[in-house]
């Protein structure tokens, strides 16, 4: 009978015992996860308070840098493994981190260890710190997330970026009064300044040039040298907030001489007046809600060669153009990006002088001095510094109502010499067909092309 006693208190014992460990660490990893819910609360309640600054900060429970282990995503470390293997062992040094370890009791004299001053207090709690982590290695190590190893890749700052020691001010200089005021009058009152959110710019240049262009420009033309003047002015407003409002004025005005043209005796080779605005209001980070508006025409009178043809003169055509889209505005220290998507886009053409011999190469039916033409439009704008006296600049527009297309794409490269001097090459690729073909011209494609060297200011 004894030994059937015996054999079975052997075989239950060891389950007493397993159940037991398992309430016990049960036990010790819901003391162990309170003490550190807790922690954790007072690391965040401190920062808090920084967003008052009317709430005066606490002496006390200021984030401690030496728990920095337990609070960033589990990793392995080799220091924790380090101290469990080493043979160097005191009974101090057990009880000291005993008496302080939440896995096993916390203690009121357990805190004596945060408050006295100690200067080996970042190595005590670090050796504290270690064992928690040690035994989330052999409890849990499916939460172990990363590895100490990965930390060689990691780059340092380097001798500028680190800050050796705060600057030393001499607050006194600051506090001194330059010029005293004996007596308040309305004259000593304070002066508040507006910060100014327009920024304007003006560009100006008369430059020679060598002009080529395709026998087939819309606005006429002929191949030869010439000389070329430009005028752009800017007034741009951003509050850095919601609202941006960009107007541009441009004036173009370039005349050649003709050597075949027996009637004429110069041309003009660019002529153009065009006013440009538009306004956006943020809706995100970079995407803007747009309307804008643009309204272009020439100066001067332009025929064809040896003819008294009239192809373009002033207000013929008058072209104006509006449209509401998104705008999304990218801005960095080496260019600028605008990219307009517009569904909704409305083009006005209006032809003042009834002698112009072609009114459909700017879409107007003959017979008609205005055209209405509705359909969206994709607008692209970019500013390019390629390099310090090397800057590019392009503009495409591309207009379609669904039965026609015109598309035009502006580009610029300007190479700046000096302050005055600057050579530009410009190239206008053009693409309508709504122009009517001929056996003359039996494409919808057009060119033009010019390098400029000459007189140049901005200011």
């Amino acid at each position: 009978m004894k030994k059937r006693l015996i054999i079975w208190m052997a075989f239950f014992i060891p389950f007493l015992t397993l159940s037991a460990q398992k309430t016990h660490n049960n036990q010790v990893m819901k003391a162990f996860a309170d003490s550190l819910k807790e922690l954790s609360a007072s690391y965040f309640a401190y920062h808090r308070l920084w967003d008052d600054l009317d709430v005066p900060m606490p002496k006390r429970g200021k984030a401690n840098p030496d728990f920095y282990k337990l609070f960033v995503p589990p990793t392995f470390y080799y220091a924790p493994v380090e101290q469990a293997m080493s043979f160097k062992w005191e009974p101090s040094d057990h009880l000291g981190m005993r008496a302080c370890d939440s896995i096993f009791q916390t203690r009121k004299d357990s805190l004596v260890l945060f408050e006295v001053p100690d200067m080996e207090k970042s190595a005590k709690v670090d050796r504290w710190v270690n064992n928690i982590l040690m035994n989330l290695y052999l409890e849990h190590p499916e939460l172990v997330e990363g590895n100490e190893m990965y930390f060689a890749d990691a780059i340092l700052l380097d001798d500028v970026q680190v800050i050796n020691g705060p600057r030393q001010e001499e607050m006194k200089n600051y506090m001194q009064v330059v010029n005293p005021v004996e007596k308040a009058s309305a004259e000593n009152e304070f002066q508040v300044f507006r910060p100014n959110f327009w920024k304007k710019t003006a560009a100006a240049s008369m430059q020679f040039s060598q002009y080529s262009i395709s026998d087939n420009w819309y606005q006429g033309g002929e191949s030869t040298n010439a000389l070329l003047s430009e005028l752009k002015l800017t007034a741009n407003y951003d509050d850095r907030q919601r609202v941006q409002f960009e107007n541009s004025l441009e004036i173009k005005a370039g005349f050649i001489t003709t050597p075949s043209d027996t009637i004429h005796s110069y041309k003009t080779n660019a002529d153009l007046l065009r006013l440009y605005s538009k306004l956006g209001v943020r809706a995100i980070k970079n995407l803007y809600y747009t309307v804008d508006a643009k309204l272009s025409t020439q100066f001067f009178p332009n025929y064809t060669t040896n003819t008294n043809n009239l192809v373009s003169a002033f207000l013929s055509p008058l072209q104006f153009e509006t449209s509401i889209g998104m705008d999304y505005k990218l801005t960095k220290p080496k260019y600028k990006l605008s990219l307009l998507g517009a569904p909704f886009s409305y083009t006005f053409v209006y032809i003042k002088d009834d002698e112009i011999v072609n009114p459909s190469a700017f879409n107007v039916v003959p017979g008609h001095s205005t055209a209405n033409l509705f359909g969206s439009k994709i607008t692209a704008n970019l500013d390019w510094k390629i390099a310090k006296n090397i800057s590019y600049l392009t503009k495409f527009e591309y207009f379609t109502t669904y039965d026609k297309v015109i598309a035009n794409w502006e580009n610029t490269f300007n190479f700046q010499l000096n302050r005055y001097l600057s050579t530009k090459l410009f190239v206008h690729a053009r693409f309508d067909d709504g122009v009517k073909l001929t056996e003359e011209n039996d494409t919808y494609f057009q060119f033009k092309e010019m390098l400029t060297f000459g007189l140049s200011y901005a200011w």
